[in-house]
């Protein structure tokens, strides 16, 4: 059985890279790509894949309520089954994995993952299974167990990358700057930058700086 794929993330050269890498194998297929989760929602309803490998941080509609509105419709007798949702994504933090299990994602993986990897939890979550990276499984354990993992205490929903980026950011540093401090590229502080917007529920970079500037 080939398992029919769609790739939703805002950056073209990441699709590619991960199309060119899924359709090596012979039981894979992409079917369509979206850019965001408003295209995502309309490219699921015309190519009715199995899975759908879902970014969280996208301009416009986010990954978590493009998964909400996909869980929304399932049960509904005037729609079709909706395909299982795989997060492939930079935050590792517990507070985004469980936002996403929350809205109905079944895996969960950061982005650095390998090819094999990715295919591989392809394929499980297309069986039923709900698959996650061995960090983010253990801390879910962990928190399971009753022992969650710790987070800052002003800032606990950001990843520990996050709180040095938006560090940076309060002191008024470009992206550029930021992410020469951190040994990351412009484009990865970017992404930081978009889902410490999102998790502060903060329009801008101003009112981030003034968030945490707050006593």
């Amino acid at each position: 059985m080939t398992v029919r794929v769609v790739i939703v993330d805002d950056h073209s050269m990441f699709r590619d890279g991960l199309r060119f890498a899924l359709e090596r194998t012979s039981d894979l297929t992409v079917v369509g790509e979206a850019v965001d989760g408003a295209t995502a929602l309309a490219k699921i309803r015309a190519t009715e894949p199995d899975v759908v490998l879902m970014d969280l941080a996208m301009p416009g509609m986010g990954g978590l309520e493009a998964i909400s509105q996909l869980t929304a419709v399932q049960g509904r007798e005037d729609s079709h089954a909706a395909p299982r949702v795989l997060v492939l994504t930079l935050s590792d933090d517990d507070a985004s994995v469980f936002a996403a299990v929350r809205a109905g994602a079944h895996g969960y993986l950061v982005k650095g993952a390998s090819a094999d990897e990715v295919a591989s939890a392809v394929r499980a979550v297309a069986d039923g299974h709900a698959v996650f990276g061995s960090g983010t499984a253990a801390r879910m354990l962990a928190y399971f167990a009753g022992q969650p993992s710790r987070t800052g205490e002003r800032f606990p929903s950001l990843s520990e990358r996050e709180r040095e980026v938006l560090e940076r950011l309060a002191e008024g540093e470009s992206n550029p700057a930021i992410g020469a401090a951190l040994f990351i590229s412009p484009i990865t502080v970017r992404n930081h930058v978009s889902s410490i917007l999102a998790k502060l529920q903060v329009s801008n970079r101003r009112e981030a700086m003034l968030r945490y500037r707050q006593p």
